[in-house]
């Protein structure tokens, strides 16, 4: 039951698709950032470190996440 639902990969899958998230997101921000684009009703500063340091962690999870469903232990029959 547990090969036919998936669980096994499920936990890497969330991991890839949460870091993904971050990454995409963030590339997002910092590309409208350099355009000069804000978004609306939103006060405060861009703060390039946190989106660096953001855009790093996105990318590890994804890594992570993509190694764990490569190298997965299929469970015994």
């Amino acid at each position: 039951m547990i090969d036919i639902l998936g669980i096994d990969t499920l936990f890497a899958e969330l991991v890839t698709g949460l870091g993904l998230a971050l990454l995409v997101g963030n590339l997002l921000a910092w590309r409208k950032h350099r355009k000069g684009e804000h978004p609306r009703g939103v006060e405060g500063e861009f703060r390039q470190g946190r989106v660096i340091f953001l855009l790093a962690i996105g990318f590890l999870m994804t890594i992570w996440g993509v190694a764990s469903m490569l190298t997965g232990n299929p469970t015994p029959s």
